[in-house]
């Protein structure tokens, strides 16, 4: 039997997750909208269904405006919201984006309580911790998609900025999905030799700036709207481990009990994600500065979650 992944927002990022879910043949993809969204929903998966035969890939994509559709999901990815804009801080979508993933919570909860739940909507430090606590899911069971992107943006700029192969840097970015993440370049490698060897202090005090803007400077660019293929590509990654067991180590944004001193704040760390959902949180032996800058990212995602009164 086939798994099922329900999609909640069928925009830019939502259309591209079913599209990505679908080619990789991950299990069958039910696209929800709002209901005078329905119908984009169901030509969202009609087209894609109608695309399936080039790739001979075999899934049922459906659209829907009713979350009786998504019972039984073994995998929620949740990107419903109000997208940023030029000039809009993260902060600035708080109050919009919760009421949102208010309504949300309430109709995983009733229909996929079981699911995996991949949270995607910005500012996402807040909105997963919102998602938690309004649905009283397990924390292994709610995960924060941001740290994924971001390690992956970090690897990228790397990767351009030196002009070798994306594939062979490893590293990774702890702290909240914002300007005050955490890369990490004592710990980043390419093809094994750290980065601190082959790079410049200017030029990787230049990554790290460039990394943490990421976001920022998409949304400048578009001028309207923000990121959707590697927002995407992140979630898609994460439910993949999950759904395959491939027990990948990866980034993400984690309720932690204790780790690295924090408690009760979802913030990105590698994470072990396997069938059993997020199952364990890796610790990394941080030196004095890159402490000093998580407990700043921990500071500034703490106040956000203030805002929401949760």
């Amino acid at each position: 039997m086939r798994k099922k992944i329900a999609l909640v927002g069928g925009g830019q990022i939502g259309q591209i997750l079913a599209m990505l879910a679908a080619q990789k043949e991950l299990g069958d993809i039910v696209i929800f909208e709002i209901p005078e969204l329905e119908n984009q929903a169901k030509g969202k998966a009609l087209d894609l269904m109608e695309m399936a035969p080039h790739g001979n890939t075999d899934a049922a994509i459906t659209g829907t405006s009713d979350y009786k559709d998504i019972a039984g999901a073994d995998v929620v990815i949740i990107t419903a919201g109000k997208p940023r804009q030029a000039g809009m801080t993260r902060e600035d979508l708080l109050a919009v984006n919760l009421d949102i993933i208010t309504k949300v919570a309430a109709g995983v909860k009733q229909y996929a309580p079981k699911a995996l739940c991949i949270i995607v909507t910005n500012p996402l430090d807040a909105m997963v911790y919102a998602f938690y606590k309004l649905t009283g899911f397990p924390r292994n069971q709610v995960i924060g998609m941001a740290g994924t992107l971001d390690t992956a943006r970090w690897r990228a700029f790397v990767a351009m900025e030196l002009g070798v192969s994306v594939s062979d840097v490893a590293g990774t970015v702890l702290g909240g999905h914002g300007p005050d993440m955490v890369p990490l370049p004592r710990l980043t490698t390419v093809g094994g030799v750290p980065l601190t060897e082959i790079a410049t202090k200017e030029q990787i005090d230049r990554l790290a700036a460039r990394t943490r803007e990421a976001g920022t400077e998409i949304v400048k660019l578009f001028g309207k709207g923000s990121a959707f293929f590697s927002p995407a590509y992140s979630a898609i990654v994460i439910a993949e481990s999950y759904l395959k067991d491939k027990r990948r180590v990866l980034p993400c944004a984690a309720l932690c009990e204790g780790e690295y001193g924090i408690k009760g704040l979802f913030i990105g760390v590698p994470v072990l994600v396997s069938a059993k959902g997020m199952e364990k949180i890796y610790e990394i032996k941080l030196n004095d500065e890159e402490k000093a800058m998580l407990q700043k990212t921990v500071g500034v995602v703490q106040k956000t979650v203030e805002e929401t009164k949760l």
